[in-house]
């Protein structure tokens, strides 16, 4: 059986969900800002900005709620296809840059780019790596009828 007497959302738990939330706040913003104004510029980058809004609200959603079991495991699914977005789009914005006409949320790894752009300081590429971490140190509960179940 996985139990835990911490509280989820305390200390480090509280300050993961609240960066989090304003990444979710700031892709949304910027996505929606790129969308409506320039779509036809680079909308591979764009709908790539809107995925990570996507993706950060679900996550932020999932942190907040994941001491239930369905919750916990929305949280690594969101967390885990952030990181390989993250990890894919960084890589593909070095190699391939013409390939997205402008940068996203995840171009270069959210850090700096080769022409000066400044992203988000890479914490789009340090928060998945966090995220994931909490979420092992900080397992769901599991009923004690279902482990049961599971042992036998």
């Amino acid at each position: 059986m996985i139990s835990s007497s911490r509280p989820r959302m305390t200390g480090i738990g509280r300050v993961l969900v609240i960066v989090y939330a304003i990444m979710a706040l700031a892709s949304t913003g910027r996505s929606f800002v790129q969308i409506v104004r320039e779509f036809d510029a680079a909308p591979v980058a764009y709908t790539l900005s809107a995925l990570a809004a996507v993706v950060y609200i679900l996550a932020t959603l999932a942190l907040i709620f994941s001491r239930s079991q369905g919750w916990y495991v929305v949280a690594w699914i969101a967390i885990v296809f952030e990181l390989a977005g993250v990890l894919i789009v960084g890589t593909l914005s070095w190699i391939v840059p013409a390939m997205f006409g402008h940068p996203s949320v995840w171009s270069y790894y959210g850090g700096i780019g080769p022409d000066g752009y400044i992203g988000y300081l890479f914490v789009p590429l340090i928060l998945p790596f966090l995220g994931l971490w909490w979420l092992w140190t900080h397992r769901a509960r599991v009923p004690a009828a279902a482990a049961e179940v599971a042992a036998s």
